[in-house]
């Protein structure tokens, strides 16, 4: 069945993003508001995948006047968090049981990267689920139906009070009519192992850095390595790959030191919290 909502939507921004979120139902169309400066856009679901509709905004692309890395994270993560509410098992409807969603790993393949103002569609959909590991996957292409980049996350649900993983079983009823079969569009994230690092970093958590669940937002730790990158490389070279693995929390006012270790094509990063406990890993891979 499908269904189609003419309400549009806009994405500005990154971490504290503007939206509108939509709400599909049989016949019917809800619009909460979840933020404001929006402009409006297509959302069409099919089969349990559901395309967004998204413009390139002015302050999401660098100096090559394309979409950063880490916009095209965020555009990502955020329609996770949409898709998710919309159906019925975001963090709102969670939150009273006092649970979230958390970030586990992260892969992005770039064919290329979008020009401003580009418009683009966005398509998400979840296809596995075991008992502690959500797969959400994703297609980002062009108005032709070009694909320019695939991404794939791997969640899991925390207890935010107790700050432990829960089973997934505990929300089957909620996501598995949501359920789609159709395949991951990447290779499962890749096994990343501590690294000898090159160039070191330290940063304190600061308020930018933190979000709804009180710790370091997934896409800052990406910006960290990006601004650790030698400009001449992002000139010069195409990002293909990115691979990260959310293993530990970061929090408000925590020292982190953001380590990279370069490599033929490759760039590797490791982020340690001052208490010597291995918060994030990442591989970088470039054409």
């Amino acid at each position: 069945m499908i269904f189609i909502a003419i309400q549009k939507i806009i994405y500005y921004s990154t971490y504290k993003s503007n939206i509108y979120l939509c709400k599909l139902q049989e016949n019917s169309l809800l619009v909460d508001t979840f933020a404001v400066d929006s402009k409006n856009d297509y959302i069409c679901t099919m089969e349990n995948q559901t395309t967004y509709s998204y413009q390139v905004a002015t302050q999401n692309v660098d100096f090559t006047l394309r979409a950063t890395i880490d916009s095209l994270g965020n555009y990502i993560l955020n329609t996770a968090g949409i898709d998710a509410q919309g159906k019925g098992f975001g963090v709102d409807a969670l939150a009273p049981q006092n649970l979230t969603w958390v970030l586990s790993k992260f892969v992005l393949e770039i064919d290329s990267r979008p020009e401003q103002f580009a418009d683009f569609d966005l398509t998400t959909w979840v296809n596995q689920n075991s008992r502690l590991v959500s797969t959400r996957n994703f297609t980002l292409s062009d108005l032709d139906g070009n694909i320019f980049c695939r991404a794939l996350s791997q969640w899991c649900m925390l207890d935010f009070v107790r700050r432990i993983p829960i089973n997934l079983e505990t929300i089957e009823t909620l996501y598995e009519p949501y359920i789609c079969p159709e395949p991951s569009p990447c290779e499962l994230p890749l096994r990343l192992r501590t690294i000898e690092p090159d160039v070191v970093c330290v940063h304190k958590v600061v308020y930018s850095d933190i979000d709804f669940n009180n710790h370091m937002n997934t896409m800052r730790y990406i910006s960290m390595m990006v601004d650790m990158l030698d400009i001449e490389l992002i000139k010069s070279n195409r990002p293909l790959r990115i691979d990260v693995h959310f293993m530990n929390e970061c929090l408000y006012g925590q020292l982190l030191k953001v380590g990279m270790q370069c490599a033929e094509n490759q760039n590797l990063f490791e982020v340690t919290r001052e208490d010597g406990v291995v918060a994030c890993r990442a591989s970088f891979v470039w054409k």
